[in-house]
């Protein structure tokens, strides 16, 4: 098996949207502000090459939104999906399963693309997709606080191509990758653990955007349940240190990866790395 870290522009976020309660006195000194109050995020996916499937976690924002959408969300930054993909020696056609944690505009957008003839169409044209079925539910009938994050050109045309299926319940879903389901954040959210030698790799997603968020009442003002949120993490935490568990970050701008150690005052980082040091380390 080969993992690959994608990493696919930057994405700019008020800062006290992404941790809610928490005062900017305490978060600005594990999460430094680049500008008045904006924070500044990764949009990094993960390529997990596991026998014959070449499948990728989430695809970030993509390149189809306007310049008003872009110059409101999005730090100039030169990296994309595509050249993340060439990089590693790939491209879209290798591409044999794209799994969606969810279908907010930053995980699922660069699944759709324009073709020549201006017509939207899916950015793999070999691979499946995936979403839980929950949260598609959710996407059809959405809350007032997330119909603004679901963006009809991201999603529908998976399903008009018929290249999107369902995940009713958490499964495994390849020989080393297992997937989970998250609520708090939205509904139906998949985390993928992927099993690497004696150890296994959690794609963080939006459960665990960055190291900052690893306290539990470090969640985001973006969640919608968040009381559900912090018992998702507490459930995750009660058996992380057993199976070795080590988070990837979609978010973090700093970090890719982290260890955890439980401690009288919960669940702290360990130790921080690269995936590459990650894939050295537990080989």
């Amino acid at each position: 098996m080969k993992l690959f870290a994608l990493e696919t522009g930057a994405l700019k976020l008020d800062g006290g949207a992404m941790f809610g309660v928490i005062p900017r006195v305490m978060w600005e000194k594990s999460y430094p502000p680049v500008e008045q109050n904006y924070t500044k995020w990764a949009m990094r996916c993960l390529l997990i090459i596991d026998g014959n499937k070449k499948i990728l976690i989430d695809t970030g924002l993509g390149s189809k939104q306007d310049k008003a959408f872009i110059s409101r969300f999005i730090y100039p930054d030169n990296n994309t999906l595509e050249n993340s993909l060439e990089a590693c020696g790939f491209t879209p056609n290798d591409i044999t399963d794209v799994i969606h944690t969810h279908l907010h505009f930053d995980h699922c957008g660069g699944s759709v693309i324009y073709n020549s003839e201006g017509e939207l169409v899916p950015a793999f044209p070999n691979a499946r997709y995936y979403v839980s079925k929950t949260h598609w539910d959710l996407y059809k009938k959405p809350n007032y606080f997330e119909k603004a994050s679901f963006l009809d050109e991201n999603i529908q045309p998976l399903y008009n191509h018929n290249v999107l299926h369902f995940i009713d319940s958490e499964t495994q879903f390849s020989e080393n990758v297992y997937l989970q389901i998250f609520n708090g954040h939205t509904k139906g959210q998949i985390i993928p653990v992927i099993k690497y030698g004696n150890s296994q790799l959690v794609y963080g997603a939006d459960v665990f955007p960055s190291a900052a968020h690893v306290p539990l009442a470090w969640i985001m003002a973006y969640d919608t349940e968040p009381l559900i949120t912090l018992e998702e993490k507490q459930k995750f935490y009660k058996q992380a240190t057993e199976n070795n568990t080590v988070l990837f970050f979609e978010h973090d701008w700093y970090h890719q990866c982290a260890s955890l150690q439980s401690t009288q005052n919960g669940m702290k980082i360990k130790e921080t790395f690269t995936l590459s040091q990650f894939l050295e380390y537990y080989k």
